[in-house]
Parts: structure tokens; C-alpha cells; sequence
């Protein structure tokens, strides 16, 4: 949370063109949800923080249009307070998305859009949910989603002065997440389609993103401790666009692949990358690609139901050492 509220502030002094609204931003106690935009409408006035209606498809179009205005604007907005209630905004969206083609390349929105997306927070059927899977099928928009603080703050810099529209994607669970925190450099950005290599192996390539990264990387240091097994980690941070290069380097080197993500396995973004390894690279590969992800079911309010929909380090676990066994 520190990582990206300081980094908006610091945003919106860098570019005095820059605004955000959303459900509760302008909250004078919280901001927003999470605290997000906690103190911004106090340094940055009503004119450029501000709330908005409840109203998804509300918040999403009037970002298109006001960043019509001129190339120097910037709007960031929350497009619902969680992930789940971001569906009737979809329309918007697919707008957003579609712009710079039917322009002919003339406009292009530069608007990055946040949500506070997945589960392990007993947040049950409708705040838990993943839509990247679903939203990555839209071409004409970036992807990211961060697993650190310093990459919240290094993806979100780089949308915010790119042109173009971003969807940025927070794993809420890891907002006050220890495991996730970092020193953050000031003025620090993050390429857009460059995975990270969070931990070098020879003989497993797990590649992952938000909230499971710190799983994987848990599962890997047992493995290593129990097995002398060793598992390199790859966070892509972006899915679109997705950094094929350093991962099929790393699968060429290990020749397993086991691709991990918190939504659900049946049509979830891995499947994209489990078809890239699959079609790219099969002469290299040792053993089949394998998938772990959250059961084909909404997430169940229940902690017992949860544990068993979403993923977690025991089945991340198994399947590792399945495929190092193979």
C-alpha cells in the first residue's frame, strides 16, 4: 500500500496534468478501500482526486473521454473497489482497449486502470476473484500484475507516463503483506514485458506472478532443503506484454515447466503460456508442462473452503515435486 500511494503522489507532482477517481478515493480518513489514496485529495485538491459514483461503467468511460482532452493527461482510476464488481464495466473496457484501431492510431487512452484483485482474505464468493484470464483475451491493453512492493511502484510509474491504457492489477492480499515488502528507489520504473528471475535453478522452471510468487518461491527453498533440488522462480509481472524470452531460456536450461497463478486452471492465463512452451519448445522438454492454479469454482467464504479452492504451498509443492520426479 506505502509503495503505491507514495508513488502516485509522487506522480501527480511530477505531471500536474495527472487525476484519479474512483469509488471512496477521496475518502479524507481512508482513501479508498485500502487506504491507497490515503492524504492525496488534501496535497492535491478536489479537482484532481475526487470520488465517484458507483457506477463501474461510469468510472471506466469517463476516463476514455477526459483523456481526449490532451496528450499531457494522465488519468489513473480505480475501476471498482474490488475486482468482482468490475463487470459491468467490461463495455468500457473493451472501448478503452479498442480506441487506438479505430482511430486509425490517431488516439489512444492514456488512462491506467487499478484493481484490487484475488482472494486469501475470507473475502469469499465476490471479493476474490481473478479477471485476468477473462480481460487478457481483449487486445489493446497492458497487463501487469506485481508480487513486491518495488514493482508496484516500478510498473505503476511506467503506466502512468506511457502512452497507452494499462490495466494494473494489486493482489490485495499482499497490500500490508511482509513477504512483499522492499526498498523502493526513488524514480524507479519497471519495463513493460520484462519477467524477473526471483530465484536461479537448473532443474524446475516454475513461472508465476502475484500472490503465488511467494509460494513458488516458499516451495522452491524445500525443495532445495529436502531434495537438493534445484527450482528457478520466474515472475513475469507482465502478462501482456509477456517476456517469452527469459522464460523459454530458462525452460531450455531446465526442460520442466510447471506454471503457477491464483486463478483458476480452466481458462486461466497460464494455459497461454503452457501453449507457448508446448508449440515453442517441446524438443526441450523432459516432462509435460503442468498448471496449478484455483479449483473450476467460486471461491468459498469458508477458510476451509478457501484453502481448498485457491492454491496454496502444499499443492504448488506436490506438483514440483512431481514433475523434478518425473
Amino acid at each position: 500500500v506505502t509503495a503505491i500511494n507514495e508513488t502516485l503522489k509522487a506522480e501527480f507532482r511530477h505531471n500536474p496534468n495527472t487525476f484519479i477517481w474512483g469509488q471512496d478515493v477521496a475518502n479524507r480518513d481512508k482513501g479508498g478501500v485500502f487506504n491507497v489514496t490515503k492524504g492525496m485529495q488534501q496535497e492535491f485538491g478536489e479537482a484532481r482526486v475526487f470520488s465517484a459514483p458507483i457506477a463501474e461503467d461510469y468510472i471506466v468511460g469517463t476516463a476514455n473521454g477526459m483523456s481526449r482532452f490532451d496528450p499531457k493527461i494522465r488519468v489513473v482510476i480505480e475501476g471498482a473497489e474490488f475486482a468482482d464488481y468490475f463487470w459491468p464495466a467490461v463495455e468500457q473496457y473493451v472501448e478503452c482497449t479498442h480506441e487506438y484501431w479505430r482511430s486509425n492510431g490517431q488516439f489512444v487512452p492514456n488512462v491506467t486502470l487499478r484493481l484490487a484483485s484475488g482472494g486469501y482474505i475470507g473475502g469469499g464468493l465476490y471479493h476474490s476473484q481473478n479477471l485476468e484470464g477473462a480481460l487478457a483475451t481483449l487486445p489493446g491493453a497492458r497487463i501487469v500484475c506485481p508480487s513486491f512492493a518495488d514493482d508496484a511502484a516500478g510498473l505503476l510509474r511506467a503506466s502512468i507516463r506511457s502512452r497507452g491504457f494499462t490495466l494494473f492489477i494489486e493482489p490485495k492480499a499482499l497490500y500490508n503483506s511482509v513477504e512483499a515488502a522492499t526498498i523502493v528507489p526513488d524514480d524507479f520504473e519497471v519495463p513493460f514485458g520484462k519477467a524477473r528471475i526471483r530465484r536461479e535453478g537448473s532443474d524446475l522452471s516454475i513461472i508465476t506472478y502475484g500472490n503465488t510468487t511467494h509460494f513458488c518461491l516458499n516451495v522452491a527453498e524445500r525443495l532445495e532443503k529436502e531434495g537438493g533440488w534445484s527450482v528457478e522462480v520466474i515472475d513475469i509481472r507482465s502478462l501482456i506484454p509477456l517476456d517469452k524470452e527469459t522464460i523459454y531460456e530458462s525452460v531450455k536450461k531446465t526442460s520442466k515447466a510447471l506454471i503457477v497463478h491464483e486463478d483458476k486452471v480452466f481458462g486461466g492465463f497460464g494455459g497461454e503460456i503452457a501453449a507457448s512452451i508446448g508449440t515453442d519448445l517441446f524438443r526441450y522438454l523432459d516432462a509435460p508442462v503442468q498448471r496449478v492454479g484455483s479449483t473450476f469454482t467460486p471461491v468459498g467464504f469458508n477458510p476451509i473452503l478457501e484453502r481448498a479452492i485457491l492454491p496454496g504451498v502444499d499443492r504448488i509443492y506436490e506438483a514440483a515435486k512431481k514433475l523434478l520426479e518425473y
